[in-house]
């Protein structure tokens, strides 16, 4: 009887040739690392580097065209003549960094502005009391349009181009279509135009409504960056499911972002008011758009997010550049309109160029 043999173990090809494998750790190198996909990433990550080289090479461009504009006088004029631009726009961003829109930002301002002038004028109250009811009206229409974007869920564009058409019914019923006079306010009320007033350094003129602007750009900017409203701000632009997934009370932070950019508009009707001289309830039909070209040139994304109070601020010093220069230039005006027009497109085709960076 032969001997019991001991079972052997049967081994596969596939255990078989396992340890033949290779063991190395798979690495993935990035294959995209182009001049264009690295200058595409630093825009993205730095936006206001975009309408700070634009700014800086459209003055040197017309500095060239006219002798007349690089100097501190004329630089300084364009910083006066976007002043109100410049605030407005800065309430436009903030409203725009949640993913909205304000068509009404111009008639809040005007509002506000008659409040202060009728007020101080023709009511008699004391200036600083007139100036803080106009901010607050201007905030309270704010509100009114956060409420409808945030509570009521109205869409931004309708729900302030709404309210555009109520707020100019109310400025043309309150002011009764009338102007407050330029001696009359310096008769009765001068402090109101205490902002037009200025002072002069090396050739240009300052005034303190430019000052202002800048200090309000400086002031916002830190909170933006700085502080917990600021990143509230950002994250319900970006992605309000997800801000709220996070903890944001996002329906407050709307209302909130509309209600300060009421208060920032009421600010600037005190601007206007010492910027223009008089309050008359149809000044500024323009400055809703304005103030959207401002924030769009300067690098703010229309879809949310995204941008900055500099770039905007930037982007309203570029459009002044451009119409000053063409005008110290012997440009027509529709050409003026024509290069503004060109430049929104461009910002727009860039925002769309710079949001393909991380996708």
């Amino acid at each position: 009887m032969s001997d019991q043999s001991t079972p052997t173990k049967t081994i596969s090809d596939f255990e078989a040739k396992l340890k033949e494998a290779d063991t190395s750790v798979a690495s993935f190198e990035k294959d995209d690392k182009t001049v264009v996909h690295l200058l595409r990433g630093y825009l993205r990550a730095y936006p206001t580097m975009i309408p700070a080289l634009v700014l800086i090479l459209s003055m040197l461009v017309f500095g060239m065209l006219s002798n007349r504009f690089l100097t501190p006088g004329t630089i300084s004029l364009v910083l006066q003549q976007v002043t109100v631009t410049g605030v407005v726009a800065i309430a436009q961003t903030l409203i725009i960094l949640t993913g909205g829109i304000d068509l009404s930002v111009g008639a809040i301002m005007v509002v506000s502005s008659l409040v202060m002038g009728r007020l101080a004028v023709y009511q008699g109250v004391p200036v600083p009391l007139a100036i803080a009811a106009g901010m607050a009206i201007g905030a309270l229409m704010g509100s009114v349009n956060g409420l409808l974007v945030a509570r009521i869920k109205i869409p931004p564009f309708i729900a302030t181009l709404g309210t555009l058409s109520v707020f100019t019914a109310l400025k043309l019923w309150y002011s009764h279509s009338e102007s407050v006079r330029g001696s009359d306010i310096d008769a009765n009320a001068p402090f109101l135009l205490w902002m037009g007033n200025g002072f002069h350094v090396a050739g240009a003129t300052l005034t303190y409504g430019s000052i202002a602007l800048v200090l309000l750009a400086v002031l916002f900017w830190y909170i933006l960056q700085h502080t917990a409203w600021g990143r509230h701000v950002h994250a319900v632009g970006d992605d309000p499911d997800s801000a709220m997934l996070a903890g944001i009370r996002t329906k407050g932070a709307l209302v909130s972002v509309y209600t300060v950019a009421g208060l920032i508009c009421g600010f600037g009707a005190w601007i206007a008011i010492g910027r223009v001289g008089s309050v008359s309830p149809q000044s500024f039909d323009t400055i809703n758009l304005d103030s959207i070209t401002a924030v769009v040139i300067g690098g703010t994304s229309l879809f949310g997010g995204r941008g900055s109070i500099t770039g905007s601020v930037l982007g309203a010093m570029i459009v002044g550049a451009f119409n000053l220069g063409l005008s110290l230039a012997g440009v027509d005006d529709y050409w003026q309109m024509f290069a503004v027009g060109s430049l929104v497109i461009v910002a727009v085709a860039l925002d769309q160029w710079l949001r393909r960076a991380s996708q």
